[in-house]
């Protein structure tokens, strides 16, 4: 089953001179990606020893001529690959390379070495409900309506010509792409698996993780507190991190802590989201919130496979906006505010012409109290409030108050 991949349209044509690198977590379907974008290239996976023996019998004058134009998939496996790719791209003997590989630690560390100033790097990651709900197959996708907030026009622009509530049958499908993140999340081998067969792909996943690419981001002799600490960072996902608790419900040192959450972001399985570091309306927290990058994998490791709580619906939601805006590589920042008074808004979206707010409720009804935050934080910043979006599990796109507050369901503005 092979899903329709936005960035596709971002990664540049074979014909262009252009070296490339497209990293992202295990599993993302980065393979399936490049061969479907670039057919015409010779495809060689370093994962293969004698891939890897053959590339090194090859002299680096002759690369050109042998290899050619290709993609070389887990590149970071035979680092000579990268010099060897230097030496053809320099001397015109080749004009397009394509690099894999899900260790974004080693990989990256290579590209400094030996490509710095000549690549091009993107990421994918797990499918975006906009692609899970696209039919499969497709050649071409229409982009999900938050691409839309991030044009030059006013949040009022964006949705008053939108319809407040979808009919049945469309409004089916979009629930259906929704529902199946919110427990299965965006890795794309399990879309063709049954239930219990996508609980061993998840169990299966966090070994693999633990044996590949944690190996190759460190040489750990015991496996175990690491793996303790990786569950318990999954059940803190949407809260604020607190290296102190982490590190002693965890039984390691503050800098273990922060070593081995370092790995989780280096290896593309959580996202540390930063609090807007200027004061708006009083003394703000300066503490980082957490969130895991995959809602499948997050409810395997934190063993929370049934209802929804609210905690995993914000997880959604975050991970959505900050999917489509590393995939789009929009010049957009994302923040959390909140002041030691209390006050919070669970996100702020820094974009070139202002601040969007974003208030996430996990719940089908809305309360006068959901935009207060909204309000007070629109009132200080002035003209470069853009607008605010209050983003639910409910029915209809409304507009809540001025200054320009909207309602809208997440099935809506993800598909």
């Amino acid at each position: 089953m092979q899903k329709y991949r936005f960035l596709s349209s971002f990664l540049p044509a074979s014909s262009k001179r252009r070296l490339v690198v497209l990293t992202g977590a295990r599993q993302t379907g980065k393979t399936t990606l490049a061969r479907a974008k670039y057919p015409e290239l010779r495809y060689i996976n370093l994962d293969a020893p004698e891939n890897r023996e053959m590339l090194r019998k090859i002299s680096t004058p002759m690369w050109g001529k042998t290899v050619g134009n290709a993609v070389l998939d887990e590149a970071q496996k035979e680092p000579v690959v990268f010099e060897k790719i230097k030496y053809a791209y320099d001397e015109k003997g080749i004009s397009f390379s394509l690099i894999l590989g899900s260790s974004q630690i080693l990989l990256l560390k290579k590209i400094r070495e030996s490509l710095a100033g000549r690549v091009a790097i993107f990421e994918l990651w797990p499918l975006l409900m906009s692609e899970i709900h696209a039919e499969d197959y497709v050649a071409d996708v229409k982009p999900p309506l938050i691409d839309r907030l991030f044009a030059d026009v006013t949040l009022d622009a964006v949705f008053k010509d939108i319809p407040q509530i979808l009919m049945d049958r469309e409004d089916s499908r979009e629930r259906d792409a929704e529902n199946y993140i919110l427990k299965w999340g965006g890795m794309p081998a399990l879309l063709s698996l049954s239930d219990e067969e996508r609980w061993k792909w998840l169990k299966d996943y966090e070994y693999t993780y633990l044996e590949r690419d944690l190996a190759d981001l460190a040489r750990l002799d015991d496996l175990e507190p690491f793996t303790k600490f990786q569950r318990l960072s999954a059940l803190r996902s949407g809260g604020l991190l607190n290296y102190s608790e982490l590190s002693r419900d965890a039984s390691v040192s503050v800098d273990t802590a922060r070593r081995y959450l370092e790995y989780l972001r280096l290896s593309y399985q959580v996202m540390l989201l930063q609090p807007y570091y200027k004061n708006i309306t009083s003394s703000v927290i300066k503490t980082p919130k957490l969130y895991w990058l995959d809602i499948g994998l997050l409810r395997q490791l934190s063993g929370q496979r049934g209802e929804l709580s609210g905690e995993i619906y914000e997880t959604m939601v975050v991970e959505e906006i900050y999917k489509w805006v590393k995939t789009t590589q929009r010049n957009v920042e994302m923040f959390f505010y909140r002041t030691r008074s209390g006050m919070e808004l669970d996100l702020l979206l820094s974009t070139e012409k202002g601040f969007i707010g974003v208030e996430i409720k996990g719940r089908k009804k809305l309360a006068t109290s959901d935009i207060r935050p909204m309000k007070e934080i629109a009132t200080v910043l002035k003209k470069k409030w853009l607008g605010g979006l209050v983003i639910y599990q409910g029915d209809g796109i409304e507009k809540l108050s001025e200054p320009c507050i909207w309602a809208v369901p997440s099935r809506r503005l993800f598909t």
